[in-house]
């Protein structure tokens, strides 16, 4: 029997590239332990957590099952606060209710969370902004947003970027920790009116933007969501 050769190399093709995702994503057997979840315990029958789609988890888990991940707490917190002893005892209290509390991650996860909040209320992007915002943030946000669609006007903007993002306040309040950031951000931003007139900003020039922001999550929820409770400028 005769072999086409231009047969045989797609099926050669084909088995060669079986056994590499073969080799890189594994079997499975149906035996596998399930993904890591820190917020849920040794209970196989804990129900899983629903999220909202539109909320930013501002990452902050990982293990903490030694003597040396409690040093390593203390080497950040201190590197964080520096001689700011108000801030290092609100991150110290804050870490000892929530041992999954990682304050570079949690700072990682409040850089995004404020570009897509900023971009959010330029765009007037309300259900992006519900998943983010406290309930009383987000009814200012939303009114605010009301009254400029109610002109007519609309926000052009675009958002440079972060300069600088830091923990400046930290605190435990009843079981809800709220921690402070202030954020250096650029961004080109005006206002138009219905008549695209600019009426407030420049759409050339790059602005610098200098916001408080706190954000605050129960440490006893299962959800490990963060939320926008107070802003300042």
């Amino acid at each position: 029997m005769e072999f086409d050769l231009f047969t045989l190399l797609p099926l050669a093709v084909a088995v060669f590239v079986f056994w590499k995702l073969r080799s890189v994503l594994g079997t499975r057997n149906g035996t596998e332990r399930p993904p890591y979840d820190p917020y849920v315990g040794s209970d196989d029958q804990a129900k899983p957590v629903e999220t909202n789609d539109n909320v930013v988890t501002l990452p902050n888990a990982r293990g903490r099952d030694n003597k040396v991940s409690a040093e390593t707490d203390e080497e950040r917190i201190a590197q964080i606060a520096g001689d700011n002893e108000a801030l290092a005892k609100g991150l110290r209290a804050i870490a000892a209710r929530d041992p999954a509390f990682d304050p570079d991650q949690f700072l990682d996860g409040g850089k995004m969370a404020y570009e897509m909040i900023v971009t959010g209320y330029a765009d007037g992007d309300k259900r992006t902004l519900k998943g983010l915002l406290s309930r009383e943030v987000y009814d200012n946000f939303a009114a605010a947003i009301d009254d400029r669609n109610s002109r007519y006007e609309k926000v052009n903007s675009s958002f440079v970027g972060i300069e600088k993002a830091e923990i400046v306040g930290a605190e435990l309040v009843k079981e809800e920790a709220q921690i402070t950031v202030r954020f250096v951000s650029q961004m080109i931003s005006a206002t138009l009116d219905k008549d695209d007139n600019i009426i407030d900003g420049d759409l050339q020039e790059v602005a610098e933007i200098t916001d408080v922001w706190t954000f605050a999550r129960p440490v006893k929820s299962r959800d490990p969501n963060w939320s926008l409770v107070a802003t300042d400028a």
